[in-house]
């Protein structure tokens, strides 16, 4: 009898639990006992929990998020299929799915379909019936046993069995440790230490990143100027708990546009960041041709090419350009064959001719302007991600304008299929993702280029353009707006203190904004070293967990990350694997996805949840 403990319950864990329960029947010897250990339910965790506002949403239509592996998935485990999150919610409500659903979400799920943005609430229950499914699917060979605690300690040798000790006191002694924490909570950076300091020597209320959902914003009176220091899908919550989530209402008014109703309990919010604008609205279409062929100038061959080239690569000189290519093939072959009408070449001339040039060369910028007339169907990635970059405003009310109508412009864009095209280049976002891991896991970026260009620049874009709220987010920021709730700061915002006052500014447009509440609106990132959780605490003071750290001859760079080796074991201070402790999410080395995975994309969490599932399991059936 061997003994696993699983540090996490969430979907991590929880879908690591799914794939010892498809793998244990090649493994007929042996036999398993695990035990998940997460103060809050199985399933859900902590960030998909029931126990939270009944408005905050999703940021994924139900048709793009699944637990179950299907046949896109190359990994060696057996492939067990099952429903979407809309197929779920199909069968729940035809009775094909025999599922327990919470009274207060009968209407939401009589209205859900595969294209709408569902509540946390309902992706709890999909994740609560998820668990009780792969409990049942166990063979007699795995038990599981639930502690609803914290772990704050796990000790032992490499080779020897490990003590996880819970907050209670008690202790499981197993033989081998998964950690499964998904997103890490972490005390302030440096910058941001230095500003709680100065904030409490000023009489100020200083909010640093965090879970919005775990927020008490009960201190934020009524009509009180704040500060929200970032733009999007944190930003995106919080402005619904300060303003929704305080008694205020969201009314169709004339024409269709939206009203907000203020409660009077709103606070005045002040949203300024480095763009100046909110995250995009997910795409509201399909495509109308067919999907692009991709990867097609950063995949496999390019890959392996960069694999096999000498030295370090540079992000912005060997990467990125590749990457770019590919963005746009998808881009422009949505619009040659869902949009013909709007080009004036044949697709197969384009595509030759868009083949050789460099991305960002002259010879492929005439080709776009011969084949595509309209200015605003040429894509421009440098214009997507820095919008309002060299714009000077006279004053707030002219920012205002335009940051109205630049919101309203990508509603528009989001929301018509004759913009399909973004779709596409959406599509080619997801497909260069996949293939950047490849270079990030052989280690083949300098240091700065992967904190930086990848971990800082890259993701971040990513987030902005593909990865924002629903559009029914972005139309009621606008209602706020124009109901005086919502203002903003301008791009580039800066913070300072001044006269025991947040003095917030922007080189874009005069003038100052004086609060004395700033939320930085964000979640924490990645910080093993300042991780608040005690049992990472306590390993990394011991050097029994590590920062993964890069160095070539000109820079060292922490990543923040937990280090784990490429199977997920967890890396101590002196560089060695513990071969009895894996760490798993996105906050590893390994850099899983955060987000749920979308069907058919051979997704690397269900890859390495697999690997890790037989290693466990070949294991339990050794001789002891």
């Amino acid at each position: 009898m061997s003994t696993l403990v699983v540090v996490g319950a969430g979907p991590k864990g929880v879908g690591l639990l799914e794939r010892i329960a498809a793998n244990a029947p090649e493994f007929p010897r042996g036999r398993l006992t695990v035990h998940l250990v997460d103060p809050f339910p199985p399933g859900p965790g902590r960030v998909w929990r029931f126990a939270q506002s009944p408005l905050l949403r999703m940021n994924s239509m139900p048709e793009d998020v699944t637990m179950f592996t299907d046949d896109t998935v190359r990994c060696a485990g057996p492939i067990r299929p099952g429903p979407t999150l809309a197929e779920w919610a199909t069968g729940v409500r035809d009775g094909t799915i025999d599922a327990t659903v919470h009274e207060s979400l009968t209407t939401e799920l009589r209205s859900v379909t595969a294209t709408t943005f569902p509540t946390r609430r309902l992706q709890s229950a999909y994740l609560t019936w998820f668990y009780e499914q792969v409990r049942a699917a166990l063979p007699d060979t795995v038990e599981v046993r639930v502690h609803a605690a914290r772990a704050v300690d796990v000790t032992g040798p490499p080779d020897g069995t490990q003590t996880v000790r819970l907050a209670d006191g008690s202790t499981l002694v197993t033989d081998i440790v998964v950690l499964a924490l998904g997103h890490l909570d972490a005390a302030p950076g440096p910058e941001e230490a230095r500003l709680a300091e100065t904030a409490r020597a000023h009489g100020l209320r200083y909010v640093p990143p965090a879970y919005t959902a775990d927020l008490d914003l009960s201190h934020i009176a009524p009509g009180e100027p704040v500060l929200l220091r970032g733009l999007g899908l944190a930003f995106t919550d919080l402005a619904v708990l300060l303003t929704e989530g305080r008694g205020g209402r969201f009314v169709t008014g004339d024409h269709g546009a939206l009203v907000y109703h203020p409660s009077g309990a709103e606070p005045l919010l002040w949203a300024g960041s480095r763009r100046g604008v909110p995250y995009h609205a997910k795409p509201g279409y399909r495509l109308h041709g067919p999907p692009a062929p991709l990867p097609r100038f950063f995949g496999p061959p390019q890959v392996d090419a960069l694999l096999a080239r000498p030295g370090w690569l540079d992000f912005d000189t060997d990467v990125w350009p590749l990457m770019a290519k590919d963005i746009g093939w998808g881009y422009y072959h949505e619009l040659f064959t869902g949009h013909p009408d709007r080009v004036r070449m044949d697709l197969d001339e384009f595509a030759a001719r868009y083949a050789a040039p460099d991305w960002d060369s002259g010879e492929l910028r005439a080709l776009v302007e011969k084949a595509v007339p309209g200015e605003t169907d040429r894509l421009d990635l440098a214009a997507i991600d820095r919008p309002l970059r060299g714009l000077v405003f006279p004053d707030r009310g002219a920012l205002t304008d335009h940051v109205r109508a630049y919101v309203q412009a990508d509603l528009t864009r989001r929301g018509s299929a004759s913009f399909s095209a973004d779709l596409g280049a959406f599509l080619a976002l997801l497909s260069v993702f996949g293939q950047l891991a490849q270079l990030v896991a052989a280690g083949k970026l300098t240091p700065v280029s992967q904190v930086d260009g990848v971990d800082g620049w890259w993701f971040g874009f990513f987030s902005f353009y593909a990865s924002g709220p629903p559009a029914h987010r972005l139309r009621e920021l606008l209602a706020l707006e124009r109901a005086g709730v919502l203002r903003f700061v301008g791009p580039d915002m800066r913070v300072r203190v001044e006269d025991r006052r947040f003095v917030a500014d922007s080189p874009a447009v005069p003038g100052t904004v004086e609060t004395t509440t700033l939320v930085d609106a964000r979640l924490p990132a990645p910080s093993a070293r300042r991780a608040t959780d005690p049992l990472l605490r306590n390993l990394f003071h011991r050097g029994e967990l590590a920062e993964e750290l890069l160095l070539d001859a000109e820079a060292e760079r922490s990543t923040g990350r937990i280090h784990t080796t490429t199977e997920g074991l967890v890396v101590d201070a002196t560089g060695r694997p513990h071969p009895r402790r894996f760490a798993l999410g996105p906050h590893t080395s390994a850099r899983s996805p955060g987000a749920f995975t979308r069907p058919r994309t051979n997704a690397p969490g269900f890859r390495q949840n697999d690997a890790v599932a037989r290693h466990i399991l070949a294991r339990a059936a050794q001789p002891r």
